[in-house]
Formats: structure tokens, sequence, C-alpha cells
């Protein structure tokens, strides 16, 4: 690995029309988990100008039986629910409103050629959703094991989110993006040597002294958030370097969801394996694999192992049992990576990390996904029953483990 480097990491808001879009998707797993906590979930949205479609496969007691029928009352809530999402986000503009959006449900019973690989039934265990690979990943950069290009731009959008709702920041609309290039030496963030923040903003808030006001606003955010040893006159700053941004969101730009995986996931600073997490019920190892795969190697951060971790599982569709596991401590481990690899299969609670055992060390059955969906999926406080991906309780079953 080089020591000296520049590294750089982007992050969108809450309000970015792919970020809209991987909101309601989650919204609509947690309406589905709240009534059944074995149901599957497959959605996907797509917004724009006053629109928003759902499309995807679903079953869920409550929600939908297994002869494709709606429940009474829940096609109200699965709409109720995506202009909640739109409303909080703070959507009431003349393009993209909460209450005067078009709304379309096209979602639809599950494939039953793919229920009968996922089902468990007689002495078949639970099978993997589908196949495919993912990476979990932890540093000692920031103080949640976090890359330090990525952690900072989340940090910088959340604060102007909360701003924005508070009332503070009344000039700020919802979409925003957020970037930020860090020197490396020897390995360790030393200096932000570029800033980028582009914020849809009020009318007029382009020119003049407004103009000046915003752009003051946000580097006062921004030396709040990061540490000061890390900027200095040097810095550079781009501050909306487009100029005027008073259409945003769906009505500037179509949204997906499952479009932004990197800023969901590490910022480029370790490998993704392609799959999104919005929208997915914790039976497709696209999500759960990814979850267990963090809390691995951020438990092995925390531990002392190794500075830095990278993690890959593999899974068939249909197989419960993984088809590889992976470690790499990139050379900063304490003990070698094959020995980690075997702890983390001799630890009971982890149950081989089938999926069923998954979801059950971490509690992934539960309606807690809307708020992974913007500002990351990782380096999040786990509180309660969110974010237990975050949690570091594995540190003592992983030493027993090593001996």
């Amino acid at each position: 690995m080089r020591n000296d480097y520049l590294f750089t990491s982007e992050s969108v808001s809450e309000g970015h029309p792919d970020k809209v879009s991987d909101q309601i998707s989650d919204a609509i797993v947690d309406l589905f988990l709240s009534k059944d906590p074995e149901a599957r979930v497959a959605c996907e949205t797509m917004t724009t100008t006053n629109r928003v479609v759902l499309a995807g496969e679903v079953r869920g007691n409550g929600m939908i039986d297994r002869d494709g029928d709606w429940s009474p009352g829940a096609l109200e809530e699965i709409q109720t629910a995506v202009r909640a999402v739109v409303r909080e986000i703070g959507y009431e503009q003349s393009g993209f409103h909460w209450q005067n959006l078009n709304f379309e449900n096209h979602l639809h019973p599950q494939s039953s050629d793919i229920a009968q690989g996922v089902d468990a039934s007689g002495n078949k265990d639970e099978g993997a959703g589908d196949q495919g690979i993912m990476f979990g990943f932890a540093c000692d950069e920031t103080p949640d094991l976090m890359p330090a290009t990525l952690y900072y731009s989340h940090k910088i959008l959340e604060r102007m989110a909360a701003d924005r709702h508070s009332g503070k920041a009344p000039f700020l609309e919802p979409d925003a993006k957020s970037q930020v290039t860090l020197r490396y030496k020897d390995g360790k963030p030393v200096a932000a040597t570029a800033i980028v923040v582009s914020t849809q903003h009020a009318a007029g808030y382009h020119e003049g002294n407004k103009e000046a006001e915003l752009k003051a606003y946000v580097k006062k955010v921004v030396a709040e958030v990061l540490p000061a040893a890390l900027l200095s006159a040097e810095t550079a700053y781009h501050i909306n370097p487009t100029g005027k941004f008073e259409i945003g969101g769906p009505d500037g730009d179509a949204g997906l969801t499952g479009r932004k995986i990197i800023v969901d996931t590490y910022g480029g600073a370790a490998p993704h394996g392609g799959g999104a997490f919005s929208g997915k019920d914790p039976t497709k190892v696209d999500r759960s694999a990814a979850y267990i795969t963090r809390y691995l190697a951020k438990n092995i951060v925390a531990a002392g192992l190794a500075t830095r971790c990278t993690i890959q599982l593999a899974y068939a569709i249909g197989v419960s049992k993984p088809l590889s596991l992976y470690v790499d401590t990139h050379g900063t481990g304490t003990v070698g990576d094959d020995r980690l690899e075997a702890a983390i299969m001799g630890i009971e609670s982890l149950g081989g990390l089938t999926p069923r055992a998954i979801r059950t060390h971490l509690g992934l059955n539960k309606p807690i996904y809307r708020k992974s969906a913007a500002y990351g999926h990782f380096g999040r406080k786990a509180e309660g029953d969110f974010f237990p991906w975050e949690r570091t309780d594995l540190v003592a079953d992983l030493k027993v483990a090593l001996g």
C-alpha cells in the first residue's frame, strides 16, 4: 500500500433524489416487517417531478397474503408511508411536494420460484436469497472506525440537514452533495486539501450578499465538523461551484433505489460486492451479509487485532452456508488472517454465518431500516434496535477464540 497520497470520498443528503428513493424503499421494508418479522420485500422506487413509482416483489402477513390479495387498508398504508417520507425530508416545492405528488404502486407477490429456494422446509435450512459477494471494512481513522474522507463527508451534510430542519439555516433546501479530499501521510489523514459542497438553496442565494452568507455558513459547518488539525489556509473550498441551485431533488433529476452504494458503504476505500441495501428485507444477503461483515471487521479493529480490516463473504441462492470467508488485515494484524477466519467460523453465536444465524445474531427482523437509508449504513451509533451491526460486543469472543 502507498503511504502518502490524496484520497476523496463523497456523500449525498437525505434530499438527493436517489436517497429519497432509498428512504421510501426502506420505509416499505419497515412497514412490512412491522406487520410480519418474516416478511419478504424487494421494493424499488423511482422518483421524478411530482411522481413516485414503486415496483417489486413482496410477501407478508398483515399486508399481502400468499394468494396475492392485499389486506384491508394495506394499499392506503403504503401510500401514507411514502408521503410521510417525502414530508419528513422537507419537500414542499412546486416540482416535488409530499401532498401533491402522483403515486403509483406496482408491488406484487413474491415469485414462488424464489421463495422455494429461500424458505426453510423439512430438513432444509433457509437458503440465501440470492448469490453474490459482500464486503465489510473497518479502520482506525475515526472514532467510529470508518474511512475519514467518507465519515466527514457524511457529517457535513448531517449538520446542514439538522440546521435546515431546526430553522437555523432557512436558506437551505433538501438536496445537497459533499466531497472531502484528504492528504494521507504514513497511511494516516493529515490535511484536508479540498472540500466540495453543493446545496440546493432558497431563491436568490446564488448571488450578492446572500451567496456570501451561504458560503460563510458552509465554511463554518466544515470548521465545526472536521478536526481543526486537518484544516488550514491551504484547504480549497468549492461551494456551489456551478452557481445557481434552486431546482433540485426529484424535480431536478430522477432518483432510483440503490444508485448510491459507495456512499452507503465505505466511500471507495474498500471493495463493494455490487448489491444495494435499501428496499430489501434481511433474508437478502446483499444486505444482511454486508452488515455482518462490517460487524466482524469493526470488532476485529476494536479488539486491537488490526488497524485496518476487509472481510468478504460469498453465497449461492438457496444455499445456507457461505461459500467462502476471506479476511485481509492489510499487513496490520497482530495474528494471521487465517487464524481470524478460523476464529470467526468457530464462534458459536455466529452460527456459521448462515442467513438465519446472521439475522438472529444481529436482530435484523425488525423495522429498523429507514434510518440507515441516508448518511451511510456504517459508522452510525448503535442505539437500541438500530444499527446493531455497529456494536462491538464480539471483542471478547474473538479474543477467547484466538486463545
